[in-house]
């Protein structure tokens, strides 16, 4: 037996996301209609297992938002599954949010091929993740958020336990109770959402992996919204990477200011493709300097700005 493998044995075959599943022991047989029931109905369980832990989420929203507030960073740091969403995550932020690419990325045991093929192993060292994080030249303005279903992925706390000691801000998200953890560190939140027992044993890509996109959804929605990127419930900061992009940039100064399609593409084009500028000067009359300066002068916020000109 290899060195310390009957300590690492013990460890996994204890945690919740190691156990068999009671209601799903008779998957091998069932039907295809039985199956997707089997596998949906836990699915259900996953949001109220995330609900429980809304506090802590809204902590680490506030950590990320005032991190990105003074020119910080939110640094994803994985392994298999939970590397990928996280660098998922932080790949969408730039079209949905407009934020530099720099802002939100991403780390993943194995590097950038561990994104299409698994890189078995890669995960098994602590240094390797302390390693990736240090070469991101880490400052206390920056939130490193580490992202492990077991809660014990050497990778992550290896940069986790290296984050620290750097100064920045650590989220740590798993999928085990918090009594299940052996941490070699102190993250300033812990959102533990223990969905129990997957569908098939062990494989944590399935409730494991729904719950870890939900509370990354929320960190990063959450926090952006927090930076004012947000205009009542819509994305106002999108960059018109692609048509799409352009025509929902364009249906959105129509939606909020009534203008027509061929305003809404010549006050985008005066604002340079900006949309919250682009609204403002749909809204007001303003010009793309006044417009940009009343933005400047709230932050980036619309609704305060637009007040400010009432009062």
């Amino acid at each position: 037996m290899k060195p310390n493998s009957s300590i690492l044995f013990n460890q996994l075959r204890s945690l919740d996301t190691e156990q068999r599943n009671p209601h799903t022991t008779d998957i091998d047989v069932a039907s295809p209609l039985k199956i997707v029931q089997l596998i949906n109905a836990e699915d259900k369980t996953v949001a109220y297992s995330v609900e429980k832990k809304l506090p802590e989420i809204a902590k680490a929203v506030d950590i990320t938002a005032h991190a990105l507030a003074n020119n910080g960073r939110l640094i994803y740091i994985g392994s298999g599954t939970s590397g990928r969403i996280g660098i998922v995550d932080a790949s969408e932020c730039p079209p949905t949010f407009g934020t530099n690419p720099e802002t939100v990325q991403g780390l993943i045991a194995g590097g950038e091929a561990a994104m299409f093929r698994a890189q078995e192993g890669a995960e098994d060292l602590e240094e390797n993740g302390a390693n990736d994080v240090l070469k991101m030249n880490l400052s206390n303005r920056d939130v490193v958020c580490g992202i492990a279903a077991s809660g014990r992925t050497p990778y992550v706390l290896g940069g986790l336990k290296k984050a620290i000691e750097l100064g920045a801000k650590t989220i740590f998200i798993c999928c085990v109770p918090a009594h299940q953890l052996r941490l070699n560190c102190n993250p300033d939140t812990i959102i533990d959402v223990s969905v129990g027992p997957e569908v098939i044993m062990g494989s944590t890509r399935m409730k494991s992996a729904t719950a870890q996109k939900m509370v990354c959804n929320m960190i990063s929605t959450g926090a952006m919204i927090r930076l004012g990127k947000i205009y009542e419930n819509v994305m106002v900061d999108l960059q018109l990477t692609n048509r799409k992009l352009e025509e929902r940039a364009r249906n959105i100064v129509m939606m909020f200011s009534g203008v027509t399609y061929d305003e809404s593409d010549f006050l985008l084009e005066q604002s340079n493709g900006h949309v919250k500028t682009a609204l403002i000067m749909a809204l007001t009359g303003l010009n793309h300097t006044k417009a940009t300066e009343l933005l400047e002068n709230h932050n980036g916020f619309i609704k305060p700005a637009l007040k400010s000109l009432s009062t």
